[in-house]
C-alpha cells in the first residue's frame, strides 16, 4: 500500500481510556497478511455464557467470514466464545477458498482456545478479491492465546485498521441500583462508508447480564440511529460487521426497557460512529445534515442522505464555500416528496434560504466565515409534516482520490 495518511485534522486527541471489561482478554500480533512491520490480527477471548448480537452489511457480495458470522448469531450455547479479526485483506469475492479459509481459521481459534467452533465468530477487512494466505493468522495462535489480557483493548483497535488514520474507542458507565456496569468498544473505518450498515467493523463488550435475543433487539434499534446514519463516501462495503458481546460478569441483569443501559449503549456506539466519520479519507469537516416537516421519517432521511452522499455539496463544503444551491439540488434530486415554495435552509444558525428563495437576511460573507469552521450542520426544513433525520458526513477532497487511487500498491 502506499504510504500512510496523515493524521485526520478531526481526530480526538487521544485514544481514550477503557475500562478493563469483566469477562472479555485481547492479543494481537504481526502476522503479515498484507502489511508489515504492524500487528494486524486481534484476538478476544470471551467468558462461557457470553450473549453475543449483531448487524452486518446487506451488500449482495458480502464476505465470507460475514455469511458465517451471519449463521452463528443466535445459536443458544453457555460455552465460551471468540473473535479473531484481521486487517489487510477483505476475504471478499474469493469464492470457495474464502469459505474454506474462514473455516480454517475458526477451526483454528476453536481449538486453541477449547471452543466450540460455532463460538468463534471472524472478521477480515481490507482488499477485496485476494485469497486470505490463513495460515498467517493460524500460524500466530499459539502466540496470542498466551498473550491474552483484558487490559490490551486498545492494541485491538490499532491491529484492526487499514486506511484508519487513528484507532477507535469508546466507552461508558452506567449505573444500576448503585453498582456499576461498563461498556467499551472499538471500531475500524475511515472509507467505503454508507449507510447498510456503514468498510467498517465494530466490536463492543459489557459487563451486563443480558439474554441474547434481547441484546439483539437493542442492537438493531440502537444501530438504525448510530451506524446507519453515517456515510462518508455512499460505497457499502462487503465486511460491514458489528458484534456486541455482553459477559453477564457484572452480575447485573438488564433488558429492552433497562433505559440507562439503552442509552449508555447508544452513546458508545454513536461515538464510534462519529469517529469512523471524522477519520473519513481526506475529511477536513465534520457535517451535520438534519432534516424536517417531511411527510415521513423515510422521507427526512431520503432528502437527508441525498444531501450527505452528494459530491457537488461536499465539494463546497471543502471548498468552505455556502452554496446551498447544491443543497436545493440535491433536495429535489432526492426522490422524496418536496416543496420548493415550503422549504427553508440553514447553515448553523445562518437562515439561508426559506420560502422558496434566498432569505432577505442572507449575508454571504457570513455564511462563507462560517463554512471555515470544522464542524458545520446543515438544516433543512420541508414544511410539509412532521417527518425527522439526522445523519453525519463528512466533506470530498483531494485527499481521498490519493488514498483510493494508490490503495493496492
Amino acid at each position: 500500500m502506499g504510504a500512510t495518511p496523515p493524521r485526520s485534522p478531526l481526530a480526538p486527541a487521544a485514544f481514550p481510556d477503557l475500562p478493563e471489561i469483566g469477562g472479555v482478554s485481547f492479543a494481537t500480533a504481526e502476522a503479515g497478511v498484507r502489511y508489515k512491520g504492524r500487528e494486524d490480527v486481534m484476538l478476544a477471548s470471551l467468558a462461557p455464557g457470553t450473549a453475543i448480537a449483531g448487524t452486518f452489511t446487506r451488500s449482495s457480495t458480502r464476505s465470507a467470514a460475514v455469511l458465517d458470522c451471519q449463521a452463528k448469531i443466535g445459536k443458544p450455547s453457555d460455552a465460551g466464545a471468540a473473535i479473531i479479526v484481521n486487517s489487510g485483506n477483505a476475504n471478499a469475492f474469493t469464492g470457495r477458498n474464502g469459505a474454506e479459509a474462514v473455516r480454517a481459521t475458526t477451526q483454528a481459534v476453536a481449538q486453541a482456545l477449547n471452543l466450540p467452533e460455532t463460538r468463534v465468530f471472524s472478521s477480515s477487512t481490507g482488499v477485496i478479491g485476494e485469497p486470505l494466505p490463513h495460515d498467517r493468522i493460524t500460524a500466530k495462535l499459539d502466540e496470542l492465546a498466551k498473550a491474552l489480557s483484558p487490559s490490551a483493548m486498545d492494541r485491538a483497535a490499532r491491529a484492526i485498521m487499514t486506511t484508519d488514520t487513528f484507532p477507535k474507542g469508546a466507552a461508558a458507565e452506567v449505573e444500576i441500583d448503585g453498582q456499576v456496569i461498563h461498556i467499551a468498544g472499538i471500531a475500524k473505518g475511515s472509507g467505503m462508508i454508507a449507510p447498510d450498515m456503514a468498510t467498517m467493523l465494530v466490536y463492543i463488550f459489557t459487563d451486563a447480564m443480558i439474554d441474547q435475543q434481547e441484546l439483539q433487539n437493542m442492537v438493531s434499534v440502537l444501530n438504525a440511529a448510530t451506524f446507519n446514519c453515517i456515510t462518508v463516501d455512499s460505497d457499502t462495503s462487503t465486511s460491514d460487521t458489528l458484534l456486541v458481546a455482553a459477559t453477564g460478569a457484572s452480575g447485573l441483569r438488564v433488558t429492552e426497557q433497562s433505559v440507562g443501559f439503552m442509552e449508555g449503549l447508544r452513546n458508545v456506539m454513536l461515538n464510534l460512529a462519529h469517529q469512523v466519520v471524522r477519520d473519513g479519507e481526506g475529511a477536513t469537516k465534520f457535517v451535520e445534515v438534519s432534516v424536517t416537516g417531511a411527510l415521513s421519517d423515510e422521507d427526512a432521511r431520503t432528502h437527508a442522505l441525498s444531501i450527505a452522499n452528494s459530491p457537488l455539496v461536499k465539494t463546497a463544503i471543502a471548498g468552505e464555500d455556502p452554496n446551498w444551491g447544491r443543497v436545493v439540488m440535491a433536495i429535489g434530486k432526492s426522490g422524496a416528496p418536496a416543496d420548493r415554495d415550503t422549504l427553508s435552509i440553514r447553515f448553523g444558525d445562518i437562515l439561508v434560504a426559506r420560502e422558496g428563495w434566498v432569505s432577505p437576511d442572507y449575508n454571504e460573507d457570513i455564511a462563507a466565515a462560517y463554512m471555515k469552521q470544522q464542524e458545520l450542520a446543515i438544516h433543512v426544513d420541508l414544511g410539509m409534516g412532521g417527518g425527522t433525520a439526522r445523519v453525519w458526513t463528512c466533506d470530498l477532497t483531494h485527499g481521498y482520490i490519493e488514498i483510493n487511487a494508490d490503495y493496492r500498491s
